[in-house]
């Protein structure tokens, strides 16, 4: 009995693998054909002898037909066509890993040496530290600059790699909130790559990303160190390239997933144009960051300036550019986790503090200044508070923390500074908090202890009838609960803009018994609304004495308790019961439905 084997389809033959006569094997290769460029490999349907080979290099075949007879038989061990030995690596994997070592750092010592002389690392030294261990996963590395008009493309492989940008996705945090919650897209300039840089194969490289990050809508962080557009790639098929979507894309996330720049050493235009949209700004101290360097600035005729001279660190400290102030790349890295921690869920396991503590931060005596920030860490987990943009805008602080494992968001009034009083700058803090809290879905507190809204001539000259209104645009379109609790003063609009522009917007308004809740300040009140009275007393003691008694008889009507029973707040609160008032109203929220924010001011 004999066995026919045939051709599956349409073809030509290739090769003739075996002769009659030939001993094969199960699945030994007796000819290869092809059709439409592919190769087929027509094998031997059982162990036997192929007593007659119907074909030749070049025929064209239909599907079926028999180009072989093979006699069944013992099976042989092996047959001549298998007998080749397996060579030890394909060429093609050989070459890729070639390729692949040369993006590593260990295949460019040179330039790691001058970053590591400088006491800095490199890109993928930072990207190893923040993303979860085998968890990057690289787009666009075998990229190199498009330069080769003027350079081989050894060169450009060897020493342009990655076109001096690497990205790609990875998990962050997958130890602490699980990996599901973890996802994340990562992008590095690589400043020892033409200093960091922008080239177009860069710019196509992160155009990528950004889609995949919004299709994913996953976080973003960027290290943002280099300069701006490259003058030397000559492989573009544009003029100035500003049909480029990058900053586009970048834009687009915001409102829609957390984005964090994280910007050290030199950082100009294009890359600061990139950090300049993010959420936030991580900075290390020896950072210079500006929409121009050193070049664009002397092109423009402006005088000629050392990169160091152009937005140290202390300078955006002091102006709120920068939200966190790192002490290197590795404290810039903590912190980037523990920022992007709170935006991906609440924790199973945290610690209360002490909350009788909560009774002896505001002092009995009225007028005697505090530390909200010890209201701040007392009411939040322990150890979970990070505030943001601490230098500016300082009558308001905004911090990010935990309530029993869920995040919040935080802003409280800070009688140090201005007695509380909010100013232009810090009603564009509280307003963008609010912003960057509603569009991740935090719940915001808010911690009111304000005379109201700055006053005077001075304070109008900083466009402040505008600033503040953004409190109340901003606080009228929240979506996330908000809870207000009155520390001490609550006083005409300034309290209601730190509670999204009512007391009966908040889903609980409440006091601590040292609260005062009235439309303006109490002296000033007794001094306008009593000056008729007064001027007519003509005795400095007697009149002294008639002002301190309408000032103590307009407190006692303002106290917390008060305006309790007017309505204008829903209760007065043992200052020891705060947490877990505020907890509870935030447990019977519902889950916010997050469809995000158009934008986030990037101011």
């Amino acid at each position: 009995m004999t066995v026919e084997i045939s051709v599956p389809t349409d073809c030509t033959v290739v090769d003739v693998a075996v002769n009659a006569g030939t001993p094969v094997a199960t699945d030994t290769v007796v000819a290869i054909v092809e059709m439409m460029k592919i190769e087929h490999l027509v094998r031997a349907p059982e162990a036997g002898v192929v007593t007659e080979m119907r074909v030749e290099p070049g025929q064209v075949l239909k599907a079926g037909t028999v180009i072989a007879i093979l006699t069944p038989g013992k099976a042989v061990t092996e047959s001549p066509n298998d007998a080749a030995p397996v060579a030890a690596d394909r060429a093609d994997l050989a070459e890729l890993r070639a390729r692949r070592n040369l993006l590593n750092d260990d295949a460019r010592p040179e330039a790691v040496a001058k970053v590591h002389a400088r006491g800095r690392r490199t890109a993928r030294e930072n990207l190893a530290d923040l993303v979860d261990e085998g968890s990057f996963q690289e787009y666009g590395s075998f990229m190199y600059a498009a330069q080769k008009g003027r350079r081989n493309v050894e060169d450009l492989i060897a020493n342009t790699p990655g076109d001096g940008i690497v990205g790609g996705l990875a998990t962050v945090n997958a130890d602490l909130v699980g990996e599901s919650r973890a996802h994340v897209a990562v992008m590095s300039y690589d400043y020892t790559v033409l200093a960091g840089t922008q080239g177009f194969r860069g710019h196509e490289k992160k155009d990528r990303l950004l889609s995949v990050a919004h299709q994913l809508e996953v976080p973003l962080i960027l290290f943002a160190e280099g300069g701006g557009g490259r003058p030397g790639d000559t492989d573009t098929p544009f003029l100035a390239g500003l049909q480029l979507n990058t900053f586009a894309w970048i834009a687009k996330l915001s409102g829609h997933v957390p984005t964090v720049a994280i910007v050290s050493g030199r950082c100009f235009a294009g890359n600061a144009a990139l950090a300049g949209v993010c959420d936030v700004i991580i900075a290390t101290p020896d950072v210079n960051l500006g929409m121009a360097g050193p070049a664009m600035i002397e092109g423009g005729g402006l005088g000629t300036f050392q990169p160091e001279d152009i937005g140290p660190i202390d300078v955006h400290i002091a102006n709120g550019v920068v939200d966190l102030a790192a002490d290197d790349e590795a404290h810039a890295v903590e912190l980037t986790k523990q920022y992007l921690s709170y935006f991906q869920g609440r924790l199973e396991h945290w610690d209360a503090p002490n909350q009788d503590a909560m009774r002896d931060i505001v002092p009995e005596n009225r007028k005697r200044v505090y530390e909200v920030r010890d209201a701040i860490h007392t009411l939040a987990d322990v150890d979970s508070v990070l505030e943001l943009r601490p230098a500016w805008g300082r009558s308001i602080v905004t911090a990010l923390a935990r309530l029993e494992g869920r995040p919040v968001g935080i802003m409280a009034n800070d009688p140090a500074h201005l007695g509380g009083a909010i100013d232009s700058d810090a009603a564009d803090k509280g307003a963008r908090f609010m912003q960057l809290c509603d569009a991740h879905g935090l719940p915001i507190v808010s911690l009111c202890d304000t005379p109201g809204f700055m006053v005077g001539p001075a304070a109008e000259e900083t466009a402040q009838v505008r600033h503040f209104g953004r409190m109340f645009v901003v606080g009228a379109s929240l979506n996330v609960p908000f809870v207000t609790v009155i520390l001490r003063k609550a006083v005409g609009l300034g309290a209601m803009a730190m509670t999204a522009g009512s007391m009966h917007a908040a889903l609980l308004a409440v006091a601590w018994p040292t609260g005062e809740v009235s439309g303006m300040g109490i002296e000033g009140a007794v001094k306008h609304g009593a000056r008729r009275e007064l001027d007519a007393i003509d005795d400095p003691t007697q009149r002294a004495n008639r002002y301190d008694e309408l000032v103590a008889r307009m407190y006692e009507n303002s106290k917390a308790l008060n305006a309790a029973a007017h309505n204008e707040i829903d209760d007065v609160i043992d200052p020891a019961d705060t947490r877990r008032r505020v907890v509870q109203v935030l447990v019977a929220a519902p889950e916010v439905n997050r469809k995000g924010r158009p934008m986030i001011d990037s101011w």
